[in-house]
């Protein structure tokens, strides 16, 4: 009862905060959804490159987030720009390994056949390759979303927006009435973002996928 009348009282800065969460999360995921399909198109045919970007973009997820958030602090300053590079960093791997998997997933025969109709390498991409590919990479920019929702709270480091600055401020208070409220609120605001965005992914997916790939 006492975390309603809580939640009551601060239902401004929930919606508030709420909306700059989403808003760094939606830029992120945008950002590395464009460069992680872009990439992912370049390479899945090459094994070398392939297994290199995929390297290189899963080596960015061992980075400890409160590291990056400081290391680009410097370079950055604060607020929202530091956030929205480093979720971007951390969001591009999932996109590239569903994007690579999604096209190679493709049967070769369709391809030909849509070679032998005259299409040419851009127009079997774009017409035949990455709409049947659609599925598994929404899936990942789906995977993406839900991991940068968690990470984007610890972006209250560096005066990112978010919920974060909720548990960010329940922690620094911990021993006090309010401490944890303040954490509660902050999760549960980061819980129901989550369930939002999935919803989302879910309309998404039967408006932009044919019936026969669902």
């Amino acid at each position: 009862m006492e975390f309603i009348d809580f939640l009551g009282k601060r239902a401004d800065d929930m919606w508030e905060l709420g909306l700059g969460h989403a808003a760094v999360v939606g830029i992120s995921v945008v950002l590395a959804s464009v460069i992680g399909i872009g990439l992912g198109v370049l390479v899945y045919r090459n094994r070398r490159a392939r297994d290199f970007v995929l390297s290189l973009t899963g080596a960015m997820l061992t980075i400890p987030s409160f590291a990056l958030f400081i290391l680009l602090l410097g370079p950055l300053g604060l607020g929202a720009r530091p956030v929205i590079v480093a979720l971007t960093m951390y969001g591009l791997m999932p996109v590239i390994r569903n994007t690579v998997a999604g096209l190679n997933s493709v049967d070769p025969a369709v391809s030909e056949s849509a070679q032998g109709m005259g299409l040419t390498r851009i127009q079997r991409l774009l017409r035949i390759e990455l709409p049947l590919a659609w599925p598994i990479i929404l899936t990942g920019i789906r995977v993406t979303t839900l991991t940068l929702l968690g990470i984007a709270a610890i972006g209250a480091i560096v005066n990112g927006p978010g919920y974060g600055e909720l548990i960010f401020t329940g922690l620094a208070r911990v021993g006090t009435p309010v401490a944890v409220n303040l954490v509660l609120a902050g999760t549960l605001g980061v819980v129901v973002l989550a369930i939002l965005f999935d919803i989302l992914f879910h309309v998404a997916r039967r408006l932009t996928t044919s019936q026969g790939l669902r």
